[in-house]
């Protein structure tokens, strides 16, 4: 340890790091963990003592999938918003999904409007994806050297219709130029042609809805992207996974060295669809929330490591928009503020360990984005943390949340896991529902 640089030491019985969970004492100094140290370790002169008792430190969530909507449709989200929640909840960086917003970040000058836009409001630190859409070939590898993590392409229609989806040879031409120079490609995968055939039945019927999304619908768009990143030697990532089928055709996929990592999301792994009231289209995301036996497999799909993470998907919209037709409603749950609470009540039922979350929630994502500097207490890290008291309760109020339109399905849900604080390169930024002022980075990959 430095010593006279140290400025900031939290001390806890519980500390989460890379090599398991253990009393220690962690010492900060200008922003970045500089050492691990035993529990009981002499606090350096000058250096400030915060005593956490039996919380537990975890490293700060990295969530690598965030609709927040602004510019443009700022009505539905924002950097403001999003980010506070964010920060609430024990997220310390977010990457930004290029849909939704107008413009959708799929030029350079469409990426800069953007930075300019979040750059004074953003509370935790913030990074970009690219969009890859049919008539953006030319634009993706200037996106790429202008910072963007990766690039987000739909195989069936995104919804919005500034963000078209990819064709076969569109995906084609896409992932050849991403693999040509390293980059990532992100996946909304379901096949349109299983979609279209599926049956089509408006109204409040949740069943009808789930059959209107079938599962072959993923698994054949998961088949075709994995034969495609296979014979390009490109590196895939798989969006919010939501059908179990498709895990054996993606294991066998990483055995034989396919670069295809995948993740899913709290929804699908703490809801279900017999749970679903009819008409209660909070519940409403494309791909949906299945049955609690599919559920089940995902959850061994985690175990296994087939499934490497669990960011949020956060994709909210004005109330409004929110229609008892799950046909005609806008598709999204809205859930930042709620992951690691949602998440860690249902893994601890299942017998999963707080290092577990670390891995899924902050270590696996940091590692998809390159984010080389996150993801885990250990020196040289920033000091990015989230103080969780595991073993208490609340009943998620809508009205406390700070995303711009308080929908949610987790509404009335007791939830294990309260986040007691949140810090940010050694700066609280957010303690027991109280936030500081924004005080987050604009991230570029390779930071």
């Amino acid at each position: 340890m430095s010593g006279a640089d140290v400025n900031l030491v939290l001390r806890s019985t519980r500390v989460v790091t890379p090599g398991g969970t253990r009393p220690a004492s962690v010492a900060v100094a200008g922003g970045t963990i500089d050492a691990v140290l035993p529990h009981g370790a002499e606090v350096p002169d000058g250096a400030r003592l915060r005593d956490l008792g039996d919380d537990v430190l975890l490293p700060g969530l990295v969530d690598t999938h965030v609709h927040v909507n602004d510019p443009g449709r700022t009505e539905w989200e924002g950097f403001w918003t999003a980010t506070r929640a964010a920060a609430a909840g024990g997220i310390t960086t977010l990457l930004d999904m290029p849909l939704n917003s107008l413009p959708p970040t799929t030029t350079v000058g469409h990426l800069r409007t953007k930075q300019q836009v979040a750059a004074a409001k953003v509370h935790v630190d913030t990074g970009f994806w690219g969009g890859a859409i049919p008539s953006n070939v030319k634009d993706l590898r200037p996106l790429h050297e202008a910072g963007v993590f990766g690039f987000k392409c739909f195989l069936s229609p995104s919804g919005v219709e500034e963000f078209p989806e990819l064709g076969q040879e569109q995906l084609a031409r896409a992932m050849a130029e991403i693999a040509g120079f390293g980059g990532l490609l992100i996946v909304h995968a379901e096949d349109p042609h299983r979609l279209a055939d599926a049956p089509q039945r408006g109204g409040p019927a949740y069943a009808d809805f789930l059959a209107s999304r079938p599962r072959d619908a993923e698994n054949a768009a998961v088949e075709g992207l994995v034969a495609l990143a296979r014979r390009l030697d490109a590196r895939i990532h798989v969006l919010h996974l939501s059908s179990s089928d498709a895990l054996p055709l993606i294991a066998a996929a990483k055995r034989d060295g396919v670069r295809v990592t995948v993740e899913s999301c709290p929804h699908f792994l703490t809801l279900t669809a017999e749970e679903v009231p009819d008409g209660a289209t909070e519940f409403k995301c494309c791909p949906p929330i299945r049955e609690a036996a599919n559920q089940d497999a995902l959850w061994r799909g985690l175990a296994d490591g087939t499934i490497d993470c669990i960011v949020s998907d956060h994709s909210p919209c004005t109330t409004d928009l929110k229609t008892p037709d799950f046909a005609s409603a806008w598709g999204g749950i809205s859930s930042l503020q709620l992951g690691l609470p949602a998440v860690w009540t249902e893994a601890r039922r299942r017998g999963h360990s707080l290092d577990d979350m670390a891995r899924w929630m902050s270590a696996a994502p940091a590692e998809l984005a390159g984010l080389a500097r996150k993801g885990a207490i250990e020196a040289g890290r920033d000091a990015d943390f989230a103080v969780l008291a595991p073993d208490e309760t609340f009943t998620v109020d809508p009205a406390e949340l700070f995303h711009r339109n308080q929908v949610t399905a987790y509404a009335g849900k007791t939830l294990h896991g309260v986040v007691r604080s949140t810090w940010l390169r050694g700066r609280r930024i957010a303690d027991d529902g109280v936030l500081a002022e924004p005080g987050g980075r604009l991230l570029e990959r390779n930071h």
